[in-house]
């Protein structure tokens, strides 16, 4: 498009500076970067004792054995899990942060001890717990001193012998799938009192006031938005708590199915009551909650898996999203492109966190947002469960599954679940290809602005500039990734030792991810109070944007087994050795 025959088709005064502090986009991006920053300040300026000296020291243990073996050997994974118990989250100040936030906890028969533990409670739950542990552990030991006894022979032969190295290899990879689950066992015998009916009204409070400053600066009413969010995060609550349900959980039907149910229960028989509605700000609260999102996408992940897993990630997924974008417009004939190209979106990139961004460049109804968002909500129960299962009933490679999971399950909780229901080095193939795939929002949500401002809604006679582009581009995008360049920039400088500590295991997982859960799940039930049956009806006759939904997930199966299969196994075989 030349200079000279540019025309910009925009509304006069429809920009000002001061959307900066009046839009939604703009204060999602401003209470993200304060919690993050009040996060930083909270764990920076104070680390784990003496966490240099005990780094040093797992580091030498790390690097002699890398130089004696071919091979990841027992006492370089015992270093690299000393490092790893590092965790600024676990210090004392982090500790009470944690408790403070905390969500409901599991429980099986009785909805009341996801809220309320006493110790007499805790100690039962121990107990019964310790058996399993001890059995867990026992195996760990047992296969440990195999490993070591394999990884002996082979040293005893220099390490040139390629059969004893993979035996050694496969002792160990035994080994630390056993670890693994013991050490989850052992998270079982760590119950302790609590009491979440004190800390949750506090939490709700905070968060509320938290909103409702960008109310107020965008022309709303704060009083009217508090009093409707108590009902939304009761709504949230109740979510949470039924997706620690033993049951539940197990079969991996999470907080966000939930409260779509419960909010849509309600709107759709007694209603939504009026005096809810000016808090089921859906955008507000995940915007938000994307900003914080954004600071999880450290780069130094993208690194670890290296070129394959970019491939697999930022080839396959734009792929995907234009084929099925195509194919729902010129053999389905889905008269909406908002709902078919968030569908497309949704399925091909990361989920709802894609969908939302979408949904806002392409300007979506929020009945097509809700529709979308079900059908990955139920798709990614499905395939959390399903995947794995195949993949051990193929005995296809791990590294090859983890990679398949994190390219195509949309959610990034229910990929490393599903992940772990291989093995640790599945878990961490899939949970790092999802984050490089997230970094595909941002690019996601400016491609369809363009597409949309330029092809779909442009006028015969008319050409489109940059400046509507700007206009249509969901800015709270930009939040997005000034907080994974912000983060990863700090996490690098830290080193990738501190970093983790401090960055990953403290601002992060002790703070800003607990936050940003906290507002996806009242997200999700703002959308269901908010959406109506009838208008959702239609959306789905003739069973198209189903349809839509399972060819697009077919043709993502296959083309990300297969990237998957040639990057890790032809092209970078030395890469997938050294995961």
């Amino acid at each position: 498009m030349s200079e000279q025959n540019t025309e910009v088709v925009v509304d006069e005064g429809k920009s000002s500076w001061s959307d900066l502090w009046k839009t939604e986009d703009y204060w999602a991006i401003w209470l993200g970067f304060a919690l993050l920053i009040i996060g930083a300040i909270i764990y920076l300026p104070r680390t784990p004792e003496n966490m240099a000296e005990k780094f040093e020291k797992a580091n030498a243990v790390m690097q002699a054995e890398a130089d004696r073996s071919p091979f990841k050997t027992v006492a370089y994974y015992k270093a690299q899990d000393s490092k790893e118990k590092i965790k600024a989250k676990s210090m004392p100040h982090g500790k009470a942060i944690t408790a403070f936030m905390a969500k409901p906890k599991t429980w099986v028969s009785n909805p009341l001890d996801s809220f309320m533990q006493d110790k007499d409670a805790a100690d039962a739950k121990n107990a019964k717990g310790m058996a399993k542990y001890e059995a867990a552990k026992a195996k760990s030991d047992a296969l440990k001193l195999e490993a070591l006894e394999a990884e002996q022979i082979a040293a005893e032969a220099s390490f040139a012998n390629q059969a004893l190295n993979e035996t050694a290899q496969d002792k160990i990879s035994a080994w630390r799938t056993q670890y693994m689950k013991a050490k989850k066992a052992k998270k079982k015998i760590g119950n302790k009192p609590y009491n979440l009916l004190t800390s949750l009204p506090l939490l709700m409070i905070g968060m509320g006031l938290l909103f409702s400053i960008g109310m107020a600066f965008m022309g709303k009413s704060p009083a009217a938005f508090m009093k409707g969010f108590v009902f939304v995060f009761a709504i949230g609550v109740l979510s949470y708590m039924m997706s620690y349900q033993a049951t539940m959980k197990h079969y991996g039907i999470g907080y966000a199915a939930w409260a779509i149910f419960f909010g849509m229960l309600i709107s759709n028989t007694v209603g939504t009551p009026k005096w809810v509605k000016p808090a089921l700000e859906v955008e507000f609260f995940i915007k938000t909650g994307l900003v914080l999102l954004g600071a999880e996408v450290l780069f130094n992940k993208i690194i670890s898996i290296g070129v394959p897993g970019i491939f697999v990630a930022w080839v396959v997924t734009p792929v995907v999203l234009i084929s099925t974008f195509i194919f729902g417009q010129k053999v389905l004939k889905i008269k909406s492109k908002t709902l078919n190209m968030v569908i497309s979106a949704d399925m091909s990139v990361c989920g709802t966190s894609a969908a939302i961004a979408t949904a806002a460049a392409c300007k979506a109804k929020k009945e097509e947002l809700t529709a979308s968002i079900g059908l990955s909500l139920v798709f990614t129960s499905i395939m959390m469960i399903i995947m794995p299962m195949i993949i051990k009933a193929t005995g296809m490679p791990y590294i090859l599954g983890g990679a398949w999971l994190g390219g195509t399950i949309d959610a990034t909780g229910a990929v490393a679940a599903a992940g772990a229901f291989l093995s640790e080095k599945a878990m961490f193939v899939a949970a790092t290809i999802k984050m490089i795939q997230n970094v595909l929002i941002g690019v996601t949500a400016f491609g369809v602005a363009v597409y949309w401002t330029a092809k779909v809604e442009a006028k015969a006679g008319q050409s489109v500039g940059w400046i509507e582009i700007w206009h249509r581009f969901p800015k709270f995008v930009l939040g997005f990734l000034t907080a994974s360049v912000v983060a990863s920039v700090v996490y690098g400088s830290m080193g990738s030792d501190a970093g983790f500590t401090m960055i990953d295991q403290g601002v992060i997982r002790g703070w800003s991810k607990v936050f940003r859960g906290w507002f996806f799940c009242l997200s999700f039930a703002a959308i269901g109070l908010a959406t109506n049956f009838r208008e959702l009806r239609k959306h789905f006759q003739g069973g198209r944007p189903l349809l839509l939904y399972v060819c697009g997930q077919t043709l993502n199966l296959v083309l990300t087994l297969g990237m998957a299969y040639v990057m890790f196994y032809l092209v970078f075989p030395e890469i997938t050795a050294k995961i």
